[in-house]
């Protein structure tokens, strides 16, 4: 039996994976992966001796007893581990990606799934090298639909990632700008999101494709299995934004018949991610009421499109992460939400590379342009193209927050939205 078989068997009697001393679960497997600053060996003995099974690490100075695993490299054993127990699934897996709104709509369609099925969906945003392994290795023998997210900032991660999930269906959201630095600009970043196509057409798998997204309909050509939704032409689905102020109701038509949600989610925005969540629950043969009950249940609670009730104002929660074309869209999105005062608060965007500055000038001219009572900009992207443009600049968050203690902001509706490294969860006390 080799080690990866070997190994597999204690995947199979403790299928439980642990990365993190802090957070051991009883008769888990421990991988010991190295990061940044960190070689988790070093906690090897320490994770058994919080109750974990087994530890697998890659160095033999850190083999305390027979229950550490020597590999020749952890994480390449988790990714070998988790492409393993993949080929051992039947089941339908969704390989989803996209430049935006990947996390929500993969929450969207598994809770739209989940009315008929038993699923599986990504946690959070573990969509990476490691995330992805982790997810696979988390699909119980009952699941019957998984969802899983594949995040990528440059070439070839798509493919890698493929090769792991091995998608038997497919969805991009979206292609927009997004990572620019690691995937060398907008064309970069299609045929890095095509490598999802790439490996359907490879292995003869389905796509669920926007038709009235342009880049992504040319993206998807080489498909021979493509289902279509959208707001015309012939889909399995198609559908009309009904509202979307503050909360998204739609329509939706299947078979001539027509059908209407209330939704918990904001941000116009989002309704191309519901149709995809529709059109995949239509593909898997679900009921109109079993696809509406999915959506009406669904309530963000991740820091996208969250809409969130404060003592003194209605803040719009979107700042987990931004580019520029998300940050576009949510400007677009308040500019057309009813309110007496709208204030936005925007944090820089990373990874732009070589088009941080022009990118940053273009959303602070948009910016300037929709009407608000406050706009604060924050960061030294932002500030440096500070000239000419309206609005407030701070370098720093914190710069800001002294601003919002002095001049409190009461009775607005509030865009609060910048890439994740901005932290701009910590000014939501001050609104």
């Amino acid at each position: 039996m080799s080690q990866l078989q070997s190994l597999y068997q204690h995947y199979l009697s403790h299928p439980v994976i642990c990365t993190d001393t802090r957070s051991i679960s009883a008769n888990c497997l421990f991988f010991a992966l190295k990061g940044d600053n960190f070689d988790a060996n070093t906690f090897a003995e320490k994770a058994l001796s919080q109750g974990a099974a087994y530890a697998i690490i890659d160095n033999e100075a850190y083999k305390t007893d027979d229950r550490c695993i020597v590999v020749e490299n952890v994480l390449e054993t988790l990714q070998q581990l988790a492409k393993h127990h993949r080929s051992q699934l039947s089941i339908p897996v969704i390989g989803l990606t996209g430049s935006n709104g990947k996390t929500t709509t993969k929450e969207l369609v598994n809770a739209v799934l989940a009315e008929k099925f038993k699923t599986f969906a990504t946690k959070g945003n573990l969509n990476n090298h490691i995330g992805v392994p982790l997810s696979i290795l988390s699909i119980l023998p009952d699941v019957e639909i998984a969802v899983i997210e594949m995040g990528a900032n440059h070439q070839k991660e798509i493919e890698f990632l493929c090769t792991i999930a091995q998608p038997t269906h497919g969805l991009i959201t979206n292609v927009g700008m997004a990572h620019l630095e690691g995937f060398g600009g907008f064309e970069g970043v299609k045929k890095g999101k095509a490598e999802l196509y790439q490996y359907l057409k490879q292995t003869n798998g389905l796509a669920f494709v926007n038709g009235d997204n342009e880049d992504i309909r040319e993206m998807s050509r080489l498909l021979d299995h493509i289902v279509y939704y959208g707001t015309s032409g012939d889909n399995l689905i198609t559908g009309q934004l009904q509202q979307s102020d503050p909360m998204i109701a739609l329509s939706w038509q299947q078979k001539d018949e027509d059908f209407e949600v209330q939704t918990h989610l904001t941000g116009s925005y989002n309704f191309e991610n519901m149709l995809a969540a529709i059109c995949i629950g239509a593909y898997f043969e679900m009921t109109p009421p079993q696809i509406n009950d999915g959506l009406k249940g669904y309530i963000p609670k991740n820091n996208r499109s969250q809409l969130t009730k404060t003592a003194t104002n209605t803040v719009i929660c979107d700042f987990y992460n931004a580019n520029p074309s998300s940050m576009s869209a949510a400007l677009q999105n308040i500019a057309i939400l009813e309110a007496t005062r709208k204030v936005a608060i925007i944090g820089d965007m990373f990874e732009l590379g070589n088009e941080s500055a022009q990118q940053h000038e273009e959303i602070a001219r948009q910016a300037g342009s929709v009407s608000l009572s406050t706009l604060i900009l924050i960061g030294k992207h932002f500030e440096a193209v500070k000239e000419g443009h309206k609005g407030l600049f701070f370098s720093t968050p914190q710069e800001a927050a002294e601003w919002l203690k002095g001049n409190p902001v009461n009775d607005s509706l509030v865009l609060l939205k910048g890439s994740r490294g901005m932290a701009l969860e910590q000014l939501l006390p001050l609104l």
